[in-house]
């Protein structure tokens, strides 16, 4: 008798429009994705190309060897809207000849909504590899979702994926790491962050750095975010 895979939330959720998800990813086996600053610049630089367009962000983080994401996916009006009217410019490879922005069309149509996920993971890859002349595989397939319907989660999501820095101990607080949407939060420049949401969700700034100071629960969290 054939025993079946226990089920995998990430990896068997369908992206939805109008959806919020906490996305997930590492290199495979373990590898780091990101050996230096000008690695991270343009991995938001090709995230804000092909993610932004058909996505909300309300909170990151980039780690060396994965990164975590929570988004809200467009409606299929605001997706169809996005893409006519992004532009991107990027930066943080140096000398990378023959990577070069896709041609526009007006003739625009939505691809199904992991593939745009898949094409930022394809061409970070790409100039990746160049960089470190290197030619095997940098991400894990597929790259794990799982949605979140109610805001206690939304909230707890977002902590875990702040305090990821702490939690590897890389820093002693969210606010000492710079790859990571916290600064972004407690920021007053221009951003396509989510920002008020996000700390509406907490009332306001002071009791949203309150809460991230507070220990979590991460065991917890992890446990629900594999259920």
């Amino acid at each position: 008798m054939i025993k079946k895979a226990k089920k995998d939330a990430y990896s068997t959720e369908q992206l939805e429009y109008e959806k919020y998800y906490h996305i997930y990813n590492c290199g495979i086996n373990g590898c780091n994705l990101f050996n230096e600053p000008g690695n991270y610049t343009y991995f938001l630089n090709l995230y804000n190309k092909y993610i932004s367009p058909i996505a909300d962000t309300y909170a990151w983080v980039l780690m060396p060897n994965h990164f975590h994401l929570l988004v809200k996916i467009k409606s299929e009006v605001d997706i169809l809207d996005s893409l006519l009217n992004s532009s991107s410019n990027l930066t943080g490879f140096e000398n990378l000849s023959g990577l070069t922005n896709e041609a526009q069309s007006d003739n625009v149509t939505i691809k199904p909504l992991y593939q745009y996920f898949s094409n930022l993971f394809n061409a970070y890859t790409k100039a990746f590899n160049i960089r470190f002349n290197r030619h095997e595989s940098l991400f894990e397939r597929p790259f794990k979702r799982k949605s979140i319907d109610n805001k206690r989660y939304l909230k707890n999501v977002l902590l875990y994926i702040h305090n990821n820095p702490v939690h590897h101990g890389f820093t002693n607080s969210p606010s000492d790491y710079p790859w990571s949407s916290y600064l972004t939060c407690v920021s007053i420049k221009t951003t396509k962050l989510q920002r008020e949401q996000v700390i509406g969700w907490f009332d306001n700034e002071a009791n949203f750095k309150s809460y991230h100071n507070r220990k979590l629960d991460i065991i917890a969290i992890e446990q629900w975010l594999e259920m």
